[in-house]
């Protein structure tokens, strides 16, 4: 199906991190910048207000590696899937997609950027590193080092395995949303979070799973 640019020549390109399913920043491409993309392997928009191809990064360094580049169901549109370097916002941001907007469909000055859930609960997790352990039972987790980190993921992980050998669905989901949450306090305890995990798993992606392990 051959992709439908506008009448100005330019089709909408969604950029999205194709680790953590966050999206970056919204662009147009004409089809040179299309090709200059796919050429390249590093996102080249079309600046409808300089009227020329640029490349992201090319100044700033903050480039975003294209990994697949998807159409819509009607071809007018693409989503960009990217291992982003650095920032991708001109304001230094993660995202260009901060501004929540209220009731009234007022844009708000500042917040944080829009995420999908569990990116969410990681910025909360390192949030509590501020709290007390007597406020919060993250960062009382933390205090007690991987020790006690260690304790709790095996605790979780044994009444999931319980629970998947006879439990309701219910309960299954709800021991593996206890073994998740332990698990990422557990990153971040050790300066880590679920991109990292997401970056090892994409690195075995088409490895059947027995050479993977001999591998190790």
């Amino acid at each position: 199906m051959e992709l439908r640019f506008g009448e100005d020549g330019l089709i909408a390109a969604v950029v999205q991190d194709r680790l953590t399913g966050q999206v970056r920043m919204v662009g147009h491409m004409n089809r040179e910048a299309l090709a200059a993309t796919l050429a390249s392997g590093r996102v080249t928009f079309f600046s409808r207000s300089r009227g020329k191809l640029w490349e992201k990064g090319e100044s700033s360094g903050n480039q975003l590696l294209v990994r697949a580049i998807f159409a819509d169901c009607d071809a007018d549109a693409l989503l960009v899937q990217v291992d982003p370097v650095g920032p991708t916002c001109h304001t230094g941001r993660p995202s260009c997609f901060f501004r929540r907007v209220d009731e009234a469909g007022v844009a708000a000055e500042e917040g944080r950027d829009a995420s999908a859930f569990l990116e969410e609960l990681g910025r909360e997790i390192e949030a509590r590193k501020q709290s007390t352990g007597e406020t919060s039972y993250t960062r009382h987790l933390l205090d007690g080092g991987a020790a006690r980190i260690g304790k709790k993921l095996r605790e979780e992980a044994g009444e999931l395995s319980d629970a998947i050998s006879g439990e309701t669905d219910e309960r299954v989901a709800s021991e593996a949303a206890d073994v998740i949450y332990h698990l990422m306090v557990g990153l971040s305890a050790r300066g880590l979070d679920l991109r990292a995990v997401s970056a090892a798993l994409a690195a075995r992606a088409g490895t059947s799973g027995h050479a993977e392990k001999a591998r190790r």
